[in-house]
């Protein structure tokens, strides 16, 4: 079987892949994984894997927001709400490998061992990452108590406090459950590492190969419990290839080959042309995102608030979102985008002022700037950050006007995460897309709790921030919890943390044959549901 694989890959890559059969279809992806199970990540390049693979115990409607039953059919809530009882969905199987079989259909063992994994540090499967479950610390760390089994199938969750998000932020990728009877069987073997390097689910798809560089090929999976229920993530094909091609106009030249139907994160330069192609088609849609560089705030000079309002009034952000986002992008200051509950509208981009600039840097003791930084540009085409290399050239362009050295750098994509996590850099270029509905997944990772846990890798920590972003998860007024918001982006803007980009659409070229795709714009994107249409 392995080497039939091999042969397959190898034709793939020799002679591409031109699946006009109704049976394969191949994604043109921007990047490697940095991780097959999406517990260990914080990319969506990872969560676009695991939503093949696997399920949570709450989803999300294809192309929506609306939260709808999953691996739990249903839960209630306590008049407190401390306490959340999942009812479990019978009769859903787990796909196998070559080293494993299942001799049993998911239980509520399996959501217990999700989540204690996650949970104890003494757990065997937590220490074989070194407790590396940065979304997971980053959301549910702080307050989830306990995760118990009441029956096979029925699990309860009990908070240390109300947690408004709770439900959202279960259905993203890596609340993902994980089969324990497998766990058992690799820590028998002594291969732990076996359960994220090559994980199975109960999602429509199995993990057949994954090489680095080149593809992760996927079979549907003929139990899934979707097919059953109606679900819109039943497979559509036999095959799924993701075909990794880290040149956007590489994925162009292949999509136009049909070697791939679909392709990932176009260059906005490309789209015009795109549109143009009689065999192509363009889904667009707005998005949740938001993209910005932080400033390391503990680190000097960059820990006087003079010097980081310098810098950001020093950035020409109506140029820079002109030639980068190509029209894709609106220069904006505000966290939370339009789409979600929270946004505040008054808020408004720094404008163009390099000789303020330099009157700031004067009075912080660095006239004519006189000062070397790092600045991080990410690596891989983003719909939040279209061309991070190009975006960081003319910030450092601009930064040289008032006399600051910016030495760009950046590294492959999983360790650029690894290292950002890690603290390192001066001035980092990050984003993310909202992987669910609530303005509280992303403005976690700025208060001064998740320095801890790595989220906040500029160790900026303000008081009034933080403490607006907690007290919004604890009450469940949406009128309040905006005002919350509305109170967190102004400090966020008051300090100069850092500077945000632009509110942002995203586009998905694809040909014409392809059925069923419905754009994502809250975490991974399934392809189940999607044909080829001869």
């Amino acid at each position: 079987m392995r080497a039939r694989n091999m042969i397959a890959v190898a034709l793939f890559l020799g002679f591409g892949v031109r699946a006009e059969a109704a049976g394969t279809l191949v994604v043109c992806t921007e990047a490697n994984p940095d991780a097959l199970n999406a517990q260990l990540s914080t990319s969506n390049t990872s969560f676009d894997v695991a939503e093949q693979i696997s399920d949570r115990l709450v989803g999300m409607e294809t192309g929506g927001s609306a939260l709808v039953p999953a691996l739990a059919e249903s839960w209630t809530i306590s008049e407190d709400g401390l306490t959340y009882a999942f009812k479990l969905r019978h009769g859903v199987k787990w796909q196998s490998n070559a080293k494993f079989k299942p001799s049993r259909d998911f239980n509520a063992d399996d959501v217990v061992f999700s989540f204690q994994r996650m949970m104890d540090p003494q757990n065997p499967f937590n220490k074989s990452v070194g407790g590396y479950f940065p979304m997971f610390a980053d959301l549910l760390s702080e307050p989830v108590k306990s995760v118990t089994k009441t029956a096979d199938d029925t699990v309860v969750f009990e908070l240390k406090h109300p947690f408004a998000p709770l439900l959202s932020t279960l259905t993203m990728q890596p609340m993902s459950i994980i089969s324990a009877e497998y766990a058992a069987q690799v820590e028998k073997s002594g291969e732990l590492r076996e359960l994220d390097t090559n994980p199975i689910g109960t999602g429509p798809f199995s993990l057949v190969q994954y090489q680095k560089d080149t593809t992760i090929r996927f079979r549907a999976f003929p139990d899934f419990w979707g097919i059953k229920a109606g679900s819109d993530r039943a497979s559509k094909v036999d095959t799924l290839i993701f075909s990794i091609t880290p040149d956007a106009s590489a994925r162009f030249a292949k999509l136009r080959t049909n070697e791939c139907q679909v392709a990932r994160y176009p260059n906005p330069t490309d789209l015009p042309a795109m549109r143009a192609d009689p065999n192509l088609s363009v889904q667009e849609a707005t998005i949740a995102a938001l993209d910005y560089i932080t400033f390391k705030a503990d680190k000097p000079p960059l820990d006087d608030k003079r010097v980081r309002q310098a810098l950001a009034r020093a950035i020409d952000l109506d140029s820079l979102v002109k030639v980068v986002y190509q029209g894709s992008g609106t220069p904006t200051a505000a966290m939370i985008p339009p789409a979600l509950f929270g946004h505040d509208a008054s808020l408004q981009p720094r404008k163009y002022e390099p000789e303020a600039a330099k009157r700031l840097l004067a009075e912080a003791g660095h006239a004519g700037g006189g000062f070397k930084v790092d600045l991080w540009a990410i690596p891989v085409v983003r719909a939040y950050m279209p061309n991070g290399r190009r975006a960081a050239e003319m910030i450092q362009a601009d930064w040289a006007k008032i006399g600051v050295e910016a030495n760009i750098v950046t590294y492959e994509w999983g360790e650029y995460l690894k290292r950002a996590r890690a603290g390192e850099g001066d001035v980092v270029m990050l984003g993310g897309t909202w992987d669910y509905p609530d303005p509280s997944e992303q403005l976690v990772r700025f208060t001064c709790d998740a320095i801890k846990t790595g989220g906040n890798s500029s160790h900026w920590c303000n008081r009034a921030y933080t403490d607006a972003v907690n007290k919004a998860n604890l009450v469940t007024d949406i009128r309040e919890r905006s005002k919350l918001y509305v109170a967190a982006q102004q400090a966020f803007d008051e300090d100069a943390a850092g500077v945000l980009f632009a509110d942002v659409k995203a586009s998905v070229p694809m040909r014409k044959a392809v059925s069923g795709f419905k754009l994502h714009f809250l975490g991974g994107q399934p392809f189940g549901g999607v044909s080829i249409v001869p």
